[in-house]
């Protein structure tokens, strides 16, 4: 039996998705077609092609075959629509990419270089999901993940991007009235604000806690902007990466030589995801995005002058 290239087109909606349903509404279908595609293209395959996993619906060995034959249906269609209509033929980068990474990441390094590959590619569109968390081991939806620290993940490829550093901050008008710490010691008569305690996945976040352990929360969150918008209004001192801090001439870095916590950014891909020239060219500008922005990354100290 032959392979229906509908068949294949359904399965990349179901994988980009993670569910039928989600597929369905993407391609204007009801779940019973998508359910009956699916199970057409393993008849006409052989076998399964798609696993139930916690996230989702993901591709087995035969799926992702299938998939890459897929995907080139997809460019085929595209090229084809391209060459009736008289338009541009040099390779262009369409359909949805989803990432997810951190807050200050996603905003100030996945953003602006998504930004940048879309004006030559504006048929790309770009999905990104701001959590803080460890890299999921079923990753159904998700093309590209960005976290904090090494991860522990099975049946996909982790590449270092870069590193970065969080110190402690306080605003001007904070220093003025309590004044500025002078030794570590110190620290711990002054408000931490950070993530909240109990809710933070990423074990090599928990740097404050470990460095200055007597230092009592103040104002906590799950969003890293909250902490440097609390740390703004005078909350308390606040642990922030560098280079989301040094944005804002009103925060001072504190003991920056003594408090300066490293801490590496990593990618995680589905073995899969690199087929894609949609994903590669994503994967690719972050990376680039990534290493101009070193500088940044590192921060750049600037003690209270008391």
């Amino acid at each position: 039996m032959s392979v229906d290239p509908h068949d294949l087109l359904v399965l990349r909606a179901v994988v980009r998705t993670g569910r039928f349903t989600g597929a369905a509404d993407e391609l204007a279908l009801n779940h019973t077609t998508v359910s009956r595609r699916i199970q057409s293209l393993e008849r006409a395959l052989g076998g399964r092609v798609l696993s139930r996993a916690a996230g989702g619906w993901e591709p087995i060995e035969l799926g992702r075959r299938a998939l890459r034959a897929a995907d080139g249906v997809s460019e085929a269609l595209d090229g084809l629509a391209a060459e009736i209509s008289g338009a541009d033929l040099r390779p262009k980068l369409t359909g949805v990419v989803r990432l997810s990474a951190t807050d200050g990441y996603s905003a100030l390094v996945a953003a602006p270089a998504v930004a940048d590959l879309q004006r030559e590619h504006p048929e790309l569109q770009v999905e990104i999901v701001t959590v803080t968390r460890r890299a999921l081991q079923q990753r159904s939806g998700l093309d590209i993940e960005v976290v904090v620290g090494r991860p522990q993940v099975h049946r996909a490829e982790a590449v270092l991007l870069g590193e970065y550093v969080l110190g402690m901050y306080a605003s001007e008008r904070y220093l003025a009235e309590y004044g500025a710490p002078q030794t570590r010691d110190e620290l711990v008569a002054h408000p931490l604000v950070y993530f909240i305690d109990s809710m933070l996945q990423v074990d090599d976040l928990d740097a404050p806690r470990r460095l200055v352990p007597g230092m009592r929360d103040s104002l906590t969150s799950t969003n890293v902007f909250v902490h440097v918008e609390a740390t703004r209004a005078g909350a308390g001192i606040g642990f922030l990466p560098c280079f989301v801090a040094d944005r804002h001439p009103d925060l001072v870095r504190v003991l920056p030589e003594e408090i300066a916590e490293v801490l590496p950014y990593w990618m995680v891909l589905r073995p899969d995801s690199l087929d894609r020239p949609a994903v590669a060219a994503v994967v690719a500008a972050l990376r680039d995005r990534t290493a101009a922005m070193a500088d940044a990354l590192h921060g750049e100290p600037r003690a209270h002058p008391l």
